[in-house]
């Protein structure tokens, strides 16, 4: 059994940062991508960052010089440090494990980020 152990979100001010991890724990193919999604209140879920086993990044747009993804492959945990913090980043973030042909592929429970004066 997989599971996902979110942790570091919370209340932050405009402009402020946060650091959010997530740990993966049980069956875990050596080659993965780790990732975080958000998911606003009447939107869908969309990706915000992913990170190879071997250190592969993407980015959305919206977050690009602002969050930062990263991971330890040693304690299969993954990060993401957000900065300069906005409004329209009030989500809930979730972390994410797949194969990329998408066989494997478990979730995180979900980790509220609310940004706010």
């Amino acid at each position: 059994q997989v599971q996902l152990v979110e942790s570091g979100g919370g209340l932050v001010q405009p402009g402020g940062s946060l650091r959010l991890s997530c740990a993966a724990s049980g069956s875990i193919p050596s080659i993965n991508v780790m990732g975080w999604y958000r998911q606003a209140p009447g939107k869908q879920r969309e990706v915000v960052a992913d990170v190879s086993t071997h250190g592969s990044t993407t980015y959305a747009d919206s977050v690009k010089g602002r969050f930062t993804i990263s991971r330890d492959n040693a304690k299969n945990t993954v990060y993401l440090q957000i900065n300069s913090l906005k409004p329209e980043d009030k989500a809930v973030y979730y972390c994410n494990i797949r194969t990329l042909n998408g066989w494997y592929n478990y979730w995180g429970q979900g980790n509220q980020v609310t940004v706010s004066s």
